[in-house]
């Protein structure tokens, strides 16, 4: 429903949106959430029919030209950042689709009931745990869980998010996370299986196969349905690059849907971009 104040839909309460996309499976077509790094992105992407848009700092670093795991690095404040691109680029030219904030919920110097209130203030209808710390394995993985800033703080935020009556859309990597943040009241859960392939900055060699893409989406898919069967399950990264790719996965799970954020965004800029110049640079010049 509209907001009375604007006439747009921005914000909505959790259940519009758990609304918003169960009719859309109910009309048969998938789930598209997608990452917006620009208000120009936020605005094209809206108009093709997207059911979320996602914003994080990702999206920036992304449209900077850069590899999206520069968003998990210290290249910048992940709160502020996701903030400003709402407040200033996103949330002033869409309509009426639901806008989620990336919430980078382990960075030790937040109050998150604090931060969330600001999130929910500013006009978006949902979180996403991004940075997320589900992605970061091996030795280093260990030391954030052992410094305080450990994947339950996701978690936790989750948790928070529902008590406040705000929407949450969270990544996970493992079947373990997939139940726990079903268990703290995530209404859509997203399988991450690695960084996108392709294009200028996608990876080409850390690369997961087919089989492992399928299986862990269906691991995670159905461990989270065994908490909560209402719960929406989307899949993301990988070797998923494509509109094809997803009828692929689609195809071989039974995910509700996909959440494209390279694989729309960056890519549908860099083909674009470079068709239209080469179409420009083919015309021809009248010679005196």
């Amino acid at each position: 429903m509209p907001n009375p104040w604007t006439g747009k839909g921005n914000p909505y309460t959790r259940q519009e949106v758990v609304d918003r996309l169960r009719a859309t499976l109910a009309k048969g077509e998938p789930l598209i959430a997608a990452g917006a790094g620009t208000g120009i992105s936020a605005k094209f992407i809206e108009r093709g029919g997207a059911d979320l848009l996602i914003i994080y700092n990702s999206g920036r670093f992304r449209m900077m030209g850069h590899g999206s795991t520069a968003g998990l690095m210290a290249y910048g404040d992940a709160n502020a950042i996701a903030m400003e691109i709402g407040e200033y680029e996103v949330l002033p030219v869409v309509d009426e689709i639901p806008v989620i904030c990336g919430v980078h919920a382990t960075d030790p110097r937040r109050r998150m009931w604090h931060w969330l209130g600001k999130v929910k203030d500013m006009g978006f209808s949902g979180v996403n745990n991004f940075p997320t710390h589900t992605i970061v394995d091996g030795l280093f993985r260990g030391v954030l869980e052992e410094t305080g800033m450990s994947v339950q703080k996701e978690f936790e935020m989750v948790g928070l998010a529902r008590r406040m009556d705000l929407f949450s859309i969270v990544y996970v990597a493992t079947p373990e996370e997939a139940a726990e943040m079903t268990r703290q009241g995530a209404d859509a859960v997203i399988a991450h299986v690695g960084t996108t392939v392709g294009g200028s900055i996608g990876v080409t060699q850390a690369v997961v196969s087919w089989d492992h893409t399928v299986k862990v989406t269906q691991d995670i898919i159905d461990a989270a349905r065994s908490v909560r069967k209402d719960v929406f399950t989307l899949t993301h990264g990988g070797p998923i690059n494509s509109p094809k790719d997803v009828e692929f996965v689609l195809s071989k799970t039974s995910a509700d849907g996909f959440v494209g954020a390279s694989s729309l965004e960056r890519m549908g800029v860099e083909d674009s971009l470079t068709a239209l110049t080469r179409e420009f640079k083919r015309v021809p010049v009248k010679r005196s």
